[in-house]
């Protein structure tokens, strides 16, 4: 990965190293107390749980020394989830109706979605502090949706296809021909979606003047996704290779094989798609997670982040495990151990003193974080 022209500087810049000091076994008491919570009130107690984990992340996350804070109000976050339930509810009503209302209800979700990204990154930004200076999101709703627009093709692609099964009597082999457009369509724009959306997000962020730019191109995230191709077809095709060799192994064999062999033999197809998940994801994480930051900068500061994959790998399996072997109760454990990974491999530089910065952006902050916070809903959807 080439690193940013900065980085020349980096010996006379100043480094604000990221570490995460919380516990697994400090967050296992607010993760049982929340799921307990939001179990017997039938989920209306989960803004409040989301906002206790949030505090307890964002205070042990230290950026050079000093913690993050979380302000969000629980109450203005329960308005954006009841907003979300209803535009889900309305959604679901008009798909049990008929297929043509589900696909217009889809399009009208479709068409507020931008706007609830945009209020969404400003009540999280907005409600974010380090030392205490507020964030903000900058990002404008013409942005935002000029950043969705990769969604369009196969939006509009589905949207023909129901319309045509519908009223011009499409024939199977058209409409199979059909789903494998949209499905090519889907995996074309894959990539620069996920482009326009982070570089919707990376451009935006800011404390006080301070604001982000994001360097990276589309063709990065292409080559990222041949890269996760290749991965996961060499990964799914090696229990795939062993079911073949036994196969052709039993060739001619006078007497058949053992059950238990061939129970193992029957279940490594599953293998294979377990296999899949459980080494792309960590693979995905780590290249997306150290193509964004490292992208990311102004002229006052810029990251690095050096997640690697074996370590991510190892920590995964680790944690699937032990979540399996405790039935669950060890998933608090591996939110910290996989927080305290991924945060501690991201590195902020700064050309200027810490304290010089934080001068500089107090004295503009001025009323920038108040107006972030007056968005309409209060919104947090956990991006």
């Amino acid at each position: 990965m080439n690193l940013p022209q900065t980085d020349t500087c980096a010996p006379r810049a100043h480094q604000l190293a990221i570490e995460f000091t919380g516990s697994g076994s400090e967050y296992f008491r607010i993760w049982i107390v929340n799921l307990l919570l939001t179990l017997v009130t039938l989920g209306i107690y989960l803004p409040w749980a989301k906002a206790r984990r949030l505090r307890y992340f964002y205070g042990n996350t230290l950026v050079g020394g000093e913690p993050l804070g979380f302000h969000g109000n629980p109450r203005k976050m329960f308005k954006g989830y009841v907003l979300i339930g209803v535009l889900f509810a309305l959604y679901s009503a008009a798909g049990n109706f008929s297929v043509f209302a589900g696909a217009v209800a889809l399009v009208l979700v479709a068409a507020i979605a931008p706007a609830l990204l945009r209020a969404s990154m400003q009540f999280r930004l907005a409600n974010t502090s380090w030392r205490g200076l507020r964030f903000s999101f900058n990002g404008s709703q013409t942005a935002a949706y000029r950043a969705a627009l990769p969604l369009l093709v196969p939006g509009a692609a589905i949207f023909v296809g129901l319309v045509a099964a519908m009223y011009v009597g499409v024939p199977p082999a058209w409409q199979s021909l059909m789903s494998l457009v949209i499905l090519l369509a889907s995996l074309g724009v894959l990539p620069w979606l996920f482009w326009k959306l982070k570089q919707y997000q990376h451009n935006n962020y800011a404390l006080a003047s301070l604001q982000t730019t994001f360097t990276a191109s589309a063709g990065s995230f292409y080559r990222l996704l041949a890269q996760i191709i290749g991965v996961a077809v060499m990964v799914f095709a090696l229990p795939l290779v062993l079911l073949a060799a036994w196969a052709f192994s039993q060739r001619g064999a006078a007497v058949g094989p053992g059950l238990f062999t061939t129970a193992v033999m029957s279940l490594l197809p599953l293998l294979a798609m377990f296999s899949v998940f459980v080494m792309v994801k960590p693979y995905l994480t780590s290249r997306l997670q150290n193509l964004v930051w490292t992208r990311t900068r102004n002229n006052a500061l810029y990251f690095l982040s050096d997640l690697r994959f074996k370590a991510l790998l190892w920590l995964t399996l680790k944690n699937w495990l032990l979540i399996v072997l405790t039935l669950g109760l060890y998933w608090p454990f591996a939110a910290v151990a996989q927080a305290r990974l991924r945060l501690q491999a991201v590195t902020v530089y700064t050309l200027e003193s810490p304290d010089l910065l934080v001068g500089q952006a107090r004295a503009m902050e001025g009323d920038a974080a108040g107006d972030a916070a007056g968005d309409l809903f209060g919104l947090d959807i956990g991006l």
